[in-house]
């Protein structure tokens, strides 16, 4: 226990300054740039620029990219493309395995490539639909945000940290009881349904998903597209933040499907490729 105690702390501590910094900027956002036209042109190439930044380790950029959305700072596609390259804990176990470089930098850029494509093919799709709702936050939080933005972004980092650490808690108790032997077996190598089953284990709010799902793909345990398709839906603790900062829910099991499918049909799509 004192062990799943250090580690949600330690997992919750590393999101701080991600979180923090990232509503200082929504915070300066809504008190100096009132120009809106600013803040729609820069969402054009955001799935670009998200998918990069998704790609670095950590899921410290799913953190904020899931609370710029939430004020509509940045596109839904945006936040797709962040979501689907996001690897969590992928990189730095694949570099203590020694695994090869080529692998490593295959997978990078087929997660780039996927999220960036689906990112502005959601973009082209909702770019009439989208809205500016950067006020919402702060009036659903009751921060008083007139305060000053850093006693406001204070405010806002303290309220999802605890409820991210209180999530994290209960997640790291089901995994270390239930065990990643018995969720292992839990996959099919070499059978259609691996990939959907992949893909719903990357969907758990924990970077321990994101490390079985390598460990098993680095011990031939499943396929490389089961293994895409879990890394792809493995968006870290972004998903958990999206739950508690966007109210819209409809929405949120919406994008929760969306990511969902894409790692599903990716993974399918790439096993295929694998038998051809």
């Amino acid at each position: 226990m004192k062990d799943i105690i250090l580690d949600t702390l330690m997992d919750s501590l590393k999101l701080l300054p991600f979180l923090f910094l990232t509503f200082l900027l929504i915070e300066y956002i809504e008190h100096k740039i009132r120009n809106k036209n600013i803040i729609t042109s820069s969402k054009k190439l955001g799935p670009f620029f998200g998918s990069i930044l998704g790609a670095f380790p950590q899921c410290g950029f799913s953190a904020s990219a899931t609370n710029l959305y939430a004020t509509r700072i940045i596109t839904l596609g945006t936040l797709i493309s962040v979501y689907l390259s996001t690897s969590d804990e992928m990189l730095p176990i694949m570099i203590s395995e020694n695994a090869p470089i080529e692998l490593i930098i295959k997978i990078l850029c087929i997660k780039i490539l996927i999220g960036m494509i689906c990112g502005f093919l959601i973009d082209f799709l909702l770019r009439k639909n989208e809205k500016d709702e950067i006020n919402e936050l702060c009036e659903k939080e009751h921060c008083h945000c007139e305060h000053g933005i850093f006693k406001s972004a204070f405010k806002h980092t303290i309220n999802i940290l605890f409820f991210i650490a209180i999530i994290s808690f209960f997640l790291n108790i089901s995994l270390e009881y239930l065990g990643e032997d018995a969720l292992s077996k839990i996959f099919m190598k070499n059978n259609i349904f691996s990939s959907f089953i992949s893909s719903l284990i990357g969907l758990i709010p924990n970077c321990g998903a994101s490390v079985m799902i390598t460990e098993l793909y680095l011990n031939d345990a499943i396929t490389f597209g089961s293994m895409l398709a879990g890394l792809l839906t493995g968006s870290g603790i972004g998903i958990l933040i999206l739950f508690k900062t966007n109210n819209n829910f409809k929405q949120n099991i919406k994008i929760l499907l969306l990511i969902y499918m894409i790692g599903v049909i990716s993974g399918i799509l790439f096993d295929l490729l694998a038998l051809i």
